[in-house]
Order: structure tokens, then C-alpha cells, then sequence
């Protein structure tokens, strides 16, 4: 069974982009902005992202402290989207702190 997935990658400037970007062709995956591309993967088990991770790790050399591969799907069966970082990790967020929150206006008193 063919499945859609999405793909989010952030290789820095010394990544293996001709690795990653050879898989993607491979299953013809079309560009979703920086960073992002969509697939349909053809599951041979019951668990694609362990096929897809094994893949990717088969034809892509990653760096695990630098870089950041994180796959989307939908899981029809709980009826919901999932995600699961398959390189790396979540990080601060760059947006962090912007947000004007409302809470109780107070004093400053310096001495």
C-alpha cells in the first residue's frame, strides 16, 4: 500500500544534500519549500517510518549531532497526523519569547 509523507530536513551547510536529495528522486518527491518535500513511500511491513529510516540511513551520511530529519504522515488507523524525528532533535524554538503574554502587570522597585 502507498502512503503520503513529508519530509522536513535541515543538513546545514556540510550535509549530505546529492545523498538526500538522490532518495527523494527516487520516489519522485516534490519540493514543499526550504527543507520540506512530499512522497508517497510503498509500505512493504506494517511499519513504513522503520523502512523509510532504514532507507535514508542506507543512502544518506548523516551527521546525529547536526542534523535534523523529521518525518509526517497520517495514521489512518488512530485517525490522527503523527510525526517522528528520525535524525536528531527537537531544539528552541527561534520564536520564543515574542509572544506578549498576559499576565499580571507588576512593579520593579531597584534599590
Amino acid at each position: 500500500m502507498k502512503k503520503t509523507f513529508w519530509l522536513s530536513y535541515d543538513l546545514g551547510l556540510k550535509g549530505d544534500y546529492p545523498g538526500l536529495y538522490a532518495w527523494l528522486d527516487s520516489y519522485q518527491a516534490e519540493e514543499c519549500g526550504y527543507g520540506l518535500a512530499v512522497f508517497k513511500f510503498e509500505c512493504q511491513t506494517n511499519d513504513p517510518v522503520i523502512e523509510i529510516d532504514a532507507e535514508l540511513r542506507k543512502r544518506v551520511q548523516f551527521d546525529e549531532t547536526k542534523d535534523r530529519v523529521y518525518l509526517i504522515w497520517r495514521d489512518n488507523e488512530k485517525s490522527v497526523n503523527a510525526g517522528k524525528f528520525l535524525v536528531g532533535r527537537r531544539k528552541a524554538a527561534p520564536w520564543e519569547g515574542y509572544a506578549v503574554s498576559e499576565g499580571e502587570s507588576k512593579i520593579d522597585y531597584a534599590d
